[in-house]
């Protein structure tokens, strides 16, 4: 009798955890993936997302080259570009922003349009003079990169993005402010600003409160 109850109980257990391997199973194979191109529009939920980072990105660097005093750096400095250093963008909105997204593709935009130079920031330095003293003791004379030879920047690129909220108990609106400006590290004058109000999204609530 003993016997007996044991092996109903093994069967039991086997057959419970035949059901969940199916239930788990089913899960995955419901799921979807839909490959799309990289500059399609989508907005789930509706928080800052890519395409956001990529409009507000084109309207900056479009900008920025247009100004007076980038656009005629050169013919003012006998054809030498300006040289920029990439500061901080500050997140001051309500919700996790990876400014750092934003900062690259600017950085990178700027650089790829030959109308400026760009000198690592402060974060990207420390690794740089760390192999740059490594080259002291361990490089030979003729391949050693020289110490106090760095290029000095002329402006500093910096910005923040804030968000305004409004909101009734069926619809809320988030609209993005991302301020961007170009300072003269030796003056501390601002020689360019942007600021990109462009980006409003009215988010439908559902039944369940956001």
């Amino acid at each position: 009798m003993i016997t007996h109850t044991h092996t109903i109980s093994v069967r039991g257990a086997a057959a419970a955890v035949i059901a969940a391997l199916a239930l788990t199973f089913a899960g995955c194979a419901s799921n979807t993936v839909e490959r799309v191109s990289a500059d399609t529009q989508m907005d789930l939920s509706g928080y800052w997302n890519d395409t956001d980072v990529r409009l507000v990105a084109d309207e900056i660097i479009s900008q920025c080259l247009q100004s007076p005093r980038i656009a005629n750096y050169p013919a003012q400095h006998n054809g030498k570009l300006p040289v920029v250093i990439l500061g901080t963008y500050r997140n001051g909105s309500d919700e996790h922003i990876d400014t750092s997204i934003l900062q690259s593709k600017l950085e990178a935009a700027l650089v790829n349009s030959g109308k400026v130079d760009f000198v690592a920031s402060a974060s990207e330095r420390d690794e740089l003079n760390k192999e740059l003293m490594y080259q002291q003791s361990h490089a030979s004379e003729e391949t050693a990169k020289s110490l106090a030879n760095e290029t000095g920047a002329d402006f500093m690129l910096t910005g923040s993005v804030k968000t305004i909220v409004d909101s009734n108990s069926k619809t809320v609106t988030r609209s993005y402010f991302v301020t961007t400006e170009m300072t003269d590290i030796e003056t501390h004058k601002k020689i360019w600003m942007n600021e990109n109000d462009s980006i409003k999204k009215v988010i439908k609530r559902s039944g369940t409160r956001m």
